[in-house]
């Protein structure tokens, strides 16, 4: 009975983490619209600050056109957009071609590389606007995010925006672009929920913005700054909303091995996360953000992969010791649909670098990266072997 409770449960965690929690939202925001208690803050209609649109870059020559170039395009004010570029540690001539070919971006520049997150807390230092943006030098931001991102902030309690990671689509596409594309539609919808409810948890690191003056400096060390900058701002009664509109799009991991060291790199930032904001599990302090966290980050940081570890022995071993008459036709097809879906998972590996339409196929294949990257992660985070300087994973051509 104790091996059938413990069984039972892992499988309701797992359930739980990855569906369980969407479908629980799915039934708040229908009974919140039912009665109308999802309404959009009415507030002061000309809201335009200035807005600083921040780039921490190393070596990225090859994006410096394309980026600059995108962020003139955006639809706001040219003169109450600023852009800052901070090139800590760049050694392909990207300050020079910024300080030559664009001087409306103000280069920050120093020959030292510290990692991506001291280059943050000393640029932040020298931003004098209300809002900052902060945006990767690969991607490129919708024509209206910023004027989105700023519309959002007209509610005092907003005290960050996450945009939209997107990931180009193409009809046929290989295992990772098929698998990070298909799981970011799915995080995007969760992600609306969670803000009509009440916040996101967490921030994309591709496109979000903070007040200015919430801001908190982050230890160097730091692997996920987007998530716990825009966390702590939470933890100090602040929301994190969210606008799919307001996106920033790039191409998908040029392979699964791209993927997977970049997914390792998040779990153990998630990790890391889960020990430094430690307190945010308090329910009773922290409420529904504590809810919202518990339930859609730090599951599928913790429980969630290693219930799916033990989850095929336990199942094995209920199967042979019970008994046809208490349920062993049960635990036979549980035992066989997750057999079925490993098997689903090797076929997608066998497929992985095979451009295909039917990108459903690839879906068994990432969820097992995306688990398997826990566990790497897990053991990098103990040892402290992640480096906090980025080395980005290889993009597809787009």
């Amino acid at each position: 009975m104790a091996l059938k409770i413990i069984f039972w449960l892992l499988v309701f965690i797992v359930f739980y983490a990855y569906i369980g929690y969407g479908i629980l939202l799915f039934f708040i925001i229908k009974v919140r619209r039912l009665f109308k208690l999802s309404k959009p803050f009415e507030g002061t209609a000309d809201y335009e600050p200035e807005v600083t649109l921040f780039v921490t870059a190393f070596n990225e020559k090859d994006y410096i056109d394309m980026k600059v170039q995108n962020s003139l395009e955006l639809n706001y004010p040219a003169d109450k957009l600023k852009m800052v570029w901070v090139t800590d540690g760049s050694d392909d001539g990207t300050p020079d071609i910024l300080k030559e070919r664009y001087p409306q971006v103000r280069v920050l520049h120093q020959p030292e590389r510290r990692g991506k997150i001291a280059a943050m807390n000393r640029g932040v230092k020298e931003v004098d606007t209300p809002i900052v943006v902060f945006s990767d030098a690969n991607t490129k931001l919708g024509k209206e995010s910023i004027r989105i991102i700023v519309d959002l902030f007209r509610n005092p309690k907003v005290g960050c925006v996450s945009g939209e990671k997107r990931i180009s689509q193409k009809d046929v596409d290989a295992a990772a672009g098929a698998g990070e594309g298909l799981y970011w539609k799915y995080e995007s919808k969760l992600k609306q929920w969670d803000a009509e409810w009440y916040s996101v948890v967490g921030a994309a690191g591709e496109l979000f913005a903070v007040r200015t003056e919430l801001f908190e400096e982050v230890e160097p060390d730091t692997l996920l700054d987007d998530f716990i900058i825009s966390l702590r701002i939470a933890m100090r009664g602040f929301t994190i909303q969210y606008n799919p509109d307001a996106y920033a799009q790039e191409t998908s991991s040029a392979n699964v091995r791209e993927e997977l060291k970049r997914k390792i790199r998040i779990s153990a930032g998630g990790i890391q996360s889960i020990v430094r904001l430690h307190s945010l599990l308090n329910i009773f302090k922290y409420g529904k953000l504590s809810f919202q966290y518990i339930s859609h980050r730090v599951l599928r940081w913790s429980l969630a992969p290693l219930s799916l570890l033990l989850l095929i022995p336990l199942n094995l071993w209920l199967f042979l010791s019970t008994s046809p008459e208490t349920g062993r036709i049960l635990y036979g097809v549980l035992l066989a649909g997750q057999l079925l879906f490993y098997f689903l998972a090797m076929i997608g590996w066998f497929l992985e670098n095979r451009q295909i339409r039917l990108k459903i196929l690839f879906i068994p294949f990432y969820f097992f990266i995306m688990n398997y990257s826990v566990y790497l992660g897990f053991f990098r985070f103990l040892r402290k072997q992640q480096s906090v300087n980025w080395e980005r994973a290889k993009r597809s051509v787009g």
